[in-house]
């Protein structure tokens, strides 16, 4: 019998949160598929949607201005459970006769809140600490505003010495509030948090597992493309590689890869994606050489959106072209993710702004002659990861660090050039080499090089140098949603930089990227 791994489902009503990716990405982690939908859903989207359960999310806005943003009242008389976090709590407070105030006194960061009697969410949970006969918990708060009144039905169930209704319930209608963040990893018992409000509160199963979303996959896949030809755009990295390993399975001859050399790639890459997936996967994969039209393209051009368009549009001529070498191919694989998606502002669950357009999303041309098949849009890079494993990658390449589609061309600040490539190839390897010799490169979870166009001063052997800038990057991550910098040795930093500028002639001066996304973002373009 074919489990139904979407049946059972949870929907998180956005309001704006930059942690609302998060809440997603933990109630997946607790086995349960769940969407983002924007708070002004239809009723007719949310009947046909079916959840078992909604989640509020937070955000920027105060709940008790008359502009701000609601939950619709249909889902509020839903009978469904219900969770608001920070401000879903707030709201929540609101709109069912509560009363929500500006603190004299806000929260921001770690805290610990009191937990109050027994309840199903919050009651003995691990982690807890006890302090003069109070039960702790370690939590995150990001908070302004706070619920002073309760709406009738709730009784407070959590606690701190600024915020006496940290955390409310209604069990007799299975409606809970909580003014701290469940989905951030500061909140030591988060995940247990949200898995309770999942499997004993909604009632959901631990449906959405590897093996299961392979299977979804690969079934999928087969229902779309039926005995149709697919061309897959190869790279290389995690995302493409899973995704030519689930077509291969799934549809097996089908599928013809092509791999495009386009002169923005790391040192040797060419000739290691060509190796591992022809020699040793048995997929069909066709290289094309394409430098100099990708070079030819990028000259002159400095607007970084400018250049993901380009890279993007000569990607897809190329596929056009070697499609109709092969017949008939109506159908394009990639490997888009879902934070590709989020960033580029082309989700169908919300309205987020554009941070930057993806190659593969926001810098396709509207006259594609071919339909789409990208399987993994709507997960994250550990679900990729996860399901690589479960396909039987070997771990080097699944656990590879990220390699954007644009390539070096959003490496290079301003415009791309063939020398500027050469250079960023050579210290990229350097920088990669030592951060595996020192063991640190699976410890980060993204790491390059990045070419900026000015040049600096320097001295080498008594001689002075006029020479180009590079930056190091290194990112500690879980989901790509947020980053913090890597807080590398320096001993690590400075063989690295003294290699770099020793090695490469043109380089004098290197420089270390110590931004946290937010506010940056992980590649600099």
């Amino acid at each position: 019998m074919t489990i139904n791994i979407h049946e059972q489902k949870i929907l998180i009503l956005d309001f704006g949160s930059q942690y609302t990716q998060l809440i997603a990405r933990r109630v997946r982690e607790a086995g349960v598929y769940c969407e983002i939908h924007h708070y002004s859903m239809t009723e007719a989207d949310f009947r046909a949607f079916s959840p078992r359960g909604v989640i509020f999310s937070g955000s920027p806005e105060s709940a008790n201005l008359a502009l701000s943003p609601r939950a619709p009242a249909y889902i509020l008389h839903s009978s469904l459970p219900i969770l608001g976090i920070c401000y879903g709590m707030q709201t929540m407070a609101e709109q069912l006769g509560g009363k929500v105030e500006g603190s004299s006194r806000s929260e921001f960061g770690h805290a610990k809140v009191e937990i109050i009697g027994s309840n199903p969410l919050l009651y003995a949970l691990e982690h807890a600490s006890t302090e003069a006969g109070r039960t702790l918990q370690n939590v995150w708060m990001s908070h302004g505003d706070k619920v002073t009144k309760m709406p009738d039905g709730f009784r407070v169930i959590a606690a701190t010495e600024s915020a006496p209704i940290a955390a409310m319930a209604d069990e007799s209608r299975r409606m809970y509030g909580l003014q701290f963040h469940p989905e951030v990893t500061h909140t030591a018992a988060g995940q247990e948090i949200l898995n309770r409000f999942v499997h004993e509160i909604c009632g959901c199963e631990r449906l959405w597992t590897p093996a299961n979303i392979v299977t979804d996959a690969i079934a999928t896949i087969r229902r779309q493309v039926g005995s149709d030809k697919v061309l897959l755009g190869l790279s290389g990295g995690v995302d493409s590689s899973v995704v030519a390993a689930l077509l291969h399975k799934a549809i097996g001859a089908q599928l013809t890869c092509v791999f495009v050399d386009n002169g923005l790639l790391r040192l040797h890459e060419g000739d290691q994606v060509m190796a591992t997936f022809a020699q040793n996967m048995g997929v069909k994969v066709i290289r094309a050489d394409a430098e100099n039209l990708f070079l030819g393209k990028l000259s002159g051009i400095s607007d970084p959106e400018a250049k993901r368009k380009i890279i993007g549009n000569v990607f897809i001529e190329i596929f056009d072209a070697q499609a109709g070498k092969l017949g008939k191919v109506p159908w394009l694989a990639q490997g888009t993710i879902y934070p590709d998606v989020i960033e580029s502002a082309q989700s169908k669950y919300g309205n987020a702004h554009v941070i930057k357009s993806h190659h593969n999303v926001g810098g396709l041309p509207e006259h594609m002659k071919m339909g789409l098949v990208e399987p993994l849009r709507e997960l994250f890079k550990d679900e990729v990861r996860r399901i690589g494993v479960e396909l039987g990658l070997p771990y080097d390449m699944v656990y590879r660090h990220p390699f954007p589609g644009p390539g070096l061309g959003v490496r290079i600040l301003g415009e791309v050039k063939k020398e500027y490539c050469e250079v960023l190839r050579q210290a990229d390897a350097i920088f990669l080499e030592e951060l595996r010799r020192a063991d640190w490169y699976h410890k980060v979870s993204q790491a390059f090089v990045v070419f900026l166009p000015v040049k600096s001063v320097g001295v080498v052997g008594d001689a002075r140098r006029y020479a180009w800038v590079l930056a190091l990057r290194a990112v500690e991550t879980i989901d790509f949603m947020t980053a913090r910098w890597a807080h590398l040795p320096y001993e690590l930093l400075e063989r690295v930089s003294n290699r770099i500028i020793n090695e490469i002639p043109s380089v004098s001066r290197v420089s270390y990227d110590i931004s946290s996304k937010p506010p940056a973002t992980i590649e600099w373009e």
